[in-house]
């Protein structure tokens, strides 16, 4: 029967035994001779509380490897993003152990959960609990410290992201219109599309509250603007109102019906089907995307167009954390170990989820992977561009960050509803995040 160990008891038990292991066996692997044992949580049971996204299921494809390799047993609760969410916070504000691992965005909550102390510092196992072929330091160092807050290294890196705009190449030959080359393009390139393929919608993005942020960041950057100014909320600065002009209009002249309740899972079902002509979604999608191959063809890839700021993707990346409250952290830390090592994170690459660790690009079997299909090095390009021009920054900038982007998010819908003017909603944004910023 598995069994859940205290993070106190037995540990000295264990530890000696590992030791023993190491100076005694006459068949040691590398990991081994230097004291590390995939063994030794043998019979234990870690619970993962995971995000149904490509990541989690990616990763969970190979479950059984890891439950042959350790012995130990995982207990995975899966869930829709803002399910997760909710179930992550009922555990954490009881400070109860039914959570030993779960999927975290430091971008948007890691400033909330590292100021409520809800996750363990995972410095001291990337320092002494690894195997020999672990290389931390191969791990993107933005993505780490992107992860790290007073201190404390909160969550190991699973992938790098950011949205792309995915578009049919056929349908812009059919049409004679050529990718947008700026942000300021984009409507146009839509109005033609329109006009020519009225049985399909013509661009496609976020359009729910919490989950818009992410796309709508890239617009906003872009455009020069920012969430913060001298300590202030930015949205009424001309360039943010620009932004959120821009972003509403497209949305509600040429986006789909019902956008406001848009996520990734309705923008990737609405593309893959053939339904929209543009779609400006996660680059984690791509597998999703690309699933059944309806799509393999008729396919570009490529970030959002610069605008009078340049060009600043988001470029964010989930991460895998322990929670304060497990019973046995250090069990939990071998199921991190093993998914964010080097040889899993090359067979999440050839899943289509884009690698944190520079060594992957080398991988012979990814490399062939990228070579079979030429939009997969489409993907690729465009997410060396994340990584390379990329900001973290998804919402304020704040311990509020999640109860900020539901302002920001509230912004954008009260335009494309008709609700409000542009100057109404981004001085009611503001407001309200300036009584958020005021509160750090």
């Amino acid at each position: 029967m598995s069994t859940k160990i205290s993070r106190h008891a037995g540990l000295g038990a264990r530890v000696a035994g590992v030791a023993l292991l190491a100076i005694t066996s006459l068949v040691a692997t590398a990991s081994a001779q230097q004291g590390f044992d995939w063994k030794a949580h043998k019979g234990d049971t870690v619970s993962f509380l995971a995000n149904n996204n490509p990541v989690a299921t990616a990763i969970l494809k190979h479950q059984d490897e890891f439950e042959k390799l350790t012995g130990i047993t995982l207990k995975v609760d899966k869930y829709q993003e803002q399910q997760m969410r909710q179930r992550l916070l009922t555990v954490m504000n009881a400070h109860s152990d039914e959570v030993d691992v779960f999927m975290t965005l430091p971008s948007r909550e890691g400033k909330q959960f590292a100021a409520a102390g809800w996750y363990e510092d995972l410095t001291p196992y990337t320092k002494q609990k690894v195997t020999s072929d672990y290389d931390f330091n191969d791990l993107s160092p933005a993505l780490v410290k992107a992860a790290t807050f007073d201190g404390v290294f909160t969550g190991v890196p699973l992938n790098i992201e950011g949205p792309l705009l995915y578009y049919r190449t056929d349908v812009f030959k059919d049409c004679g219109v050529s990718p947008p080359e700026s942000i300021d393009q984009i409507g146009d390139v839509a109005k033609k599309l329109k006009s020519c393929k009225s049985n399909m919608t013509a661009f496609a993005s976020r359009g729910l509250k919490p989950a818009l942020p992410y796309t709508f960041s890239v617009f906003l950057h872009n455009m020069g603007g920012s969430y913060m100014k001298d300590g202030k909320s930015n949205l009424c600065s001309p360039e943010g109102k620009k932004a959120l002009s821009a972003y509403a209009d497209l949305l509600k002249t040429y986006g789909p019906r019902g956008v406001v309740n848009y996520s990734f899972y309705q923008l990737t079902t609405l593309y893959r089907s053939g339904r929209s002509a543009m779609s400006f979604e996660s680059s984690n999608e791509f597998p999703s995307i690309m699933e059944g191959g309806a799509r393999l063809k008729d396919t570009g890839i490529m970030p959002l167009p610069k605008g009078a700021g340049g060009s600043h993707p988001t470029s964010i990346g989930w991460a895998l954390a322990i929670s304060k409250f497990s019973d046995d952290p250090d069990a939990a830390w071998y199921f991190v170990q093993w998914a964010t090592s080097p040889q899993m994170q090359a067979k999440l690459a050839v899943d289509g989820i884009a690698p944190p660790r520079k060594s992957v690009s080398q991988n012979a079997d990814y490399r062939k992977w990228l070579q079979q299909q030429p939009i997969r090095q489409d993907w690729q390009k465009a997410i060396d561009h994340l990584a390379a021009e990329g900001t973290s920054e998804v919402g304020y900038p704040i311990v509020q960050n999640p109860e900020s982007r539901e302002y920001i998010g509230q912004a954008v819908d009260s335009i494309l509803l008709g609700d409000a003017s542009v100057d109404q909603a981004c001085k009611q944004a503001d407001q309200q995040l300036d009584q958020l910023i005021q509160q750090q």
